[in-house]
């Protein structure tokens, strides 16, 4: 089956299952072998090579995985799989750079960031997504056109610095016309009068390198003087992507690497060589087509999700910046009971802020585990979010306040309005219902029956109740044989309920009360009734 489709999970997707069919060997063993680590060792060659990992980096990673695997560390762990599995881990943060590398800013004037990069990395977009990455850190950056070789080079980047809301310097219109030299050169006086605090420089590409294209990006180089220097290369080209890194680094010289469509279906071998054969770190990375899938490369977070272990620091970092905050509380305290009923209404507004995350395939692929539903997720249809959203649309607001509304005709008429079949309308209300309750439960302190939940508040009630269904009926009270010895325990009770102070639940001489001719004499609200439901 083509993974063409399968936009964030499918670049490591062929590693990730092998390595995960490694794994799965070891599982339940006590104590590793020789003959287990060869085996497994093997099978993380193999899995290195498929995706393209330069021959290089896999001796030297499946050597070191092998020497740690017989040290101590394995051999007196208590479980020798994971011990492998947190080794493979650590090898492959190591592999891809160790530690995380961001910019270098200048102490004084303008910061000068230059791209370098072959024709068709996507070194323009990029120019524009660093752009407005820097802006969301407080920056003010300015984009210049340098790539006149290209037809519509400099169009494009006027057009995608608009889209961010960054100015463009282009005095040369490009196609063939102009020196690139003079208008990197001119760029920073620009900045230094327009009050930029970074300069983010675009240079040509060519289809291979050259001596020509090596000789102009030499020259930008030389009168500009960057602060950083960033390669920009495609992740999906493999073995030559680490080729083409190593000339510009000989030709011209750079400080990091930037790995673009990493959503791509390639195998991924670039992004696990280009740092270990080049010594430049992966500073940062280009996972979509939108301006904003874009952000600082974390070595540990990619070899996590490499192992199916997830990200959730990254799931977290673009939920802070992309949920609103005051909705988010209203919805919580919703959900615990404290400010009204969670509505259809509020249900939609939760989908919304999620949307804002991205695709469901790239949040639900930043989750742990999520490798083994990977076919179920390449399947997903995104548009299945438009449709609920037509569905709850075509609902009066009384509708999304109160579902409970909507009955026959009703889900017949939002079936037809939103342009969908009955038993979706049926559906979609059925899963909120079911969702809403799940939502509250957790949101009140815990699901009953859920292990290790008996300690978290608002579970001892549900924990008594349960006990007091499975508790035996309680035995009658006893009554001695001797009729002397009955009648006198009979009126020390009596004298004893007598003296006692009222009970609530009952009448001191232990008759039963008329509940219901009590509960009529109460002046409750006349809607109260929903309340004891």
């Amino acid at each position: 089956m083509p993974r063409s489709s399968t936009k964030d999970l499918s670049l490591f997707a062929t590693l990730s299952d092998r390595l995960a069919d490694a794994f799965k060997n070891l599982r339940g063993k006590g104590r590793l072998s020789e003959a287990d680590i060869d085996t497994t060792a093997r099978e993380i060659r193999i899995a290195l090579l498929e995706a393209d990992v330069a021959l290089p980096v896999v001796k030297e990673f499946v050597a070191a995985v092998k020497e740690r695997a017989r040290g101590e560390e394995v051999s007196g762990a208590l479980n020798p799989a994971q011990q492998i599995v947190k080794i493979v881990n650590e090898e492959l943060v190591t592999i891809l750079g160790g530690e995380t590398r961001r910019l270098r800013y200048a102490k004084s004037g303008p910061t000068v960031i230059m791209l370098a990069g072959l024709q068709g990395a996507g070194k323009t977009t990029l120019a524009a997504k660093l752009a407005l990455w820097l802006k969301e850190q407080g920056r003010t950056p300015i984009l210049v056109a340098a790539d006149l070789q290209r037809p519509n080079a400099v169009n494009q980047l006027q057009v995608n610095g608009e889209r961010v809301g960054v100015p463009v310097f282009a005095p040369s219109p490009g196609n063939g016309v102009g020196d690139p030299v003079d208008v990197a050169r001119g760029s920073i006086e620009e900045a230094k009068r327009k009050l930029h605090d970074v300069v983010i420089v675009d240079t040509a590409g060519r289809l291979g390198v050259d001596a020509e294209m090596m000789a102009q990006a030499a020259a930008i180089r030389d009168a500009v003087q960057p602060d950083e220097i960033l390669f920009v290369v495609d992740a999906m080209i493999g073995q030559d992507a680490v080729t083409t890194a190593q000339a510009f680094l000989d030709g011209v010289g750079y400080d990091g690497v930037v790995l673009t469509k990493l959503d791509g279906d390639a195998r991924g071998g670039a992004a696990l060589s280009i740092a270990s054969i080049t010594g430049k770190p992966v500073m940062f990375a280009s996972n979509g087509e939108k301006m904003t899938d874009f952000d600082l490369f974390h070595p540990d977070r990619m070899a996590s999700r490499i192992l199916d272990m997830g990200d959730m620091l990254t799931l977290i970092e673009q939920a802070e910046k992309s949920f609103d905050q005051e909705q988010a509380l209203k919805a919580a305290e919703k959900l615990s009971g404290r400010g009204g009923e969670f509505t259809l209404d509020d249900f939609m507004e939760q989908m919304q802020q999620v949307r804002k995350l991205g695709s469901m395939q790239k949040i639900m692929g930043m989750l742990p585990g999520m490798g083994q539903f990977r076919e179920q997720l390449e399947n997903f249809d995104e548009r299945e979010i438009d449709r609920i959203q037509a569905i709850i649309q075509s609902m009066t607001p009384a509708e999304r306040a109160n579902p409970k509304l909507i009955d026959g005709s009703r889900r017949a008429r939002i079936a037809r309005g939103s342009g969908r079949q009955v038993s979706d309308v049926n559906g979609l209300v059925d899963r909120f219902f079911e969702a809403r309750k799940m939502m509250m439960q957790f949101a009140r302190g815990g699901m009953p029956g859920t292990p290790g939940m008996e300690g978290l508040p608002g579970f001892a009630g549900a924990a008594g109740r349960r006990k007091a269904v499975k508790s035996k009926p309680a035995k009658g009270r006893r009554v001695s044989g001797n009729p002397a010895k009955a009648a006198a325990a009979e009126k020390a009770r009596r004298e004893k309920a007598a003296s006692a102070a009222p009970n609530p639940c009952g009448r001191p001489d232990g008759e039963s009360i008329d509940y219901e001719k009590a509960a009529a004499a109460l002046d409750l609200p006349q809607d109260f009734g929903k309340y004891l439901k």
